[in-house]
């Protein structure tokens, strides 16, 4: 991809908008992640923040911009150095859910459209490992791409009022947990017991946009012990390097 595929936009006095083609796909979130590095690397002292979604980025700046043609020229200048730069470390975090229908309340919906037995459902969700591409609408919620197309379903024409915090849920072609308790339209068929944010913590979300997840079924009285050892700071999520 050269940076003539990309859009730039003036997004007010203070920011810039960079745009990827609408897809979903780890080579255009890749490209993302590396041209934000390469970015902050070449300006970062009059960048306050930069935002990155599944195929955009948008940069904040400390002051008005006063020239726009002229910044944009900068940072597609900076564009083909994201190639030269090493990617950064990422992790693979290995997410306990617990599927019981205590807590999957869609699971049998989802088993009666989709075809699929329960026990399937459950199967193929877990045999998944997804891809972080960014985190909002909650804070530490992940959105995750890489959902088998058998478990598709789309979001709620009327959301629910509460969900539960730790919710897991599919919305559409993507899959993702609910931080904490919050409105929402997902399809929800299981909980976890982690802590997603905490904003104590030096990095609040211990996850970040390119790491992978892998969600590991756990029965109810798992899910009770896990919950119970997050409550006093003693359960440490497992991960494993998977660049460096």
């Amino acid at each position: 991809m050269t940076v003539e595929n990309l859009t730039y936009k003036s997004f007010g006095n203070r920011s810039i908008l960079i745009e990827w083609p609408a897809i979903i796909d780890e080579k255009i979130l890749n490209s993302v992640l590396n041209y934000k590095n390469a970015i902050k690397k070449n300006s970062i002292k009059v960048i306050v923040d930069i935002i990155s979604t599944y195929n955009s980025l948008t940069i904040f700046y400390h002051t008005s911009i006063e020239n726009i043609d002229s910044e944009m020229l900068t940072l597609k200048s900076i564009y083909n150095e994201q190639y030269s730069l090493k990617i950064a470390k990422n992790y693979l975090w290995k997410i306990p859910v617990c599927y019981d229908q205590k807590f999957g309340l869609d699971l049998e919906e989802i088993s009666k459209k989709n075809g699929l037995p329960i026990d399937e459902i459950i199967g193929i969700h877990s045999r998944q490992i997804y891809t972080v591409y960014f985190i909002g609408f909650l804070p530490g919620f992940l959105y995750l791409g890489g959902l088998d197309e058998k478990l598709y379903f789309q979001r709620k024409s009327d959301p629910r009022l509460v969900v539960e915090k730790g919710a897991v849920g599919i919305g559409a072609l993507q899959t993702g947990i609910y931080p904490q308790e919050s409105a929402g339209g997902w399809n929800i068929i299981g909980n976890s017991p982690i802590q997603f944010f905490d904003r104590k913590n030096e990095q609040p979300c211990f996850a970040q946009a390119g790491d992978k997840v892998k969600f590991i079924p756990i029965d109810i009285k798992s899910h009770e012990e896990i919950f119970n050892l997050v409550a006093y700071k003693r359960y440490h999520i497992e991960s494993e390097v998977v660049n460096a």
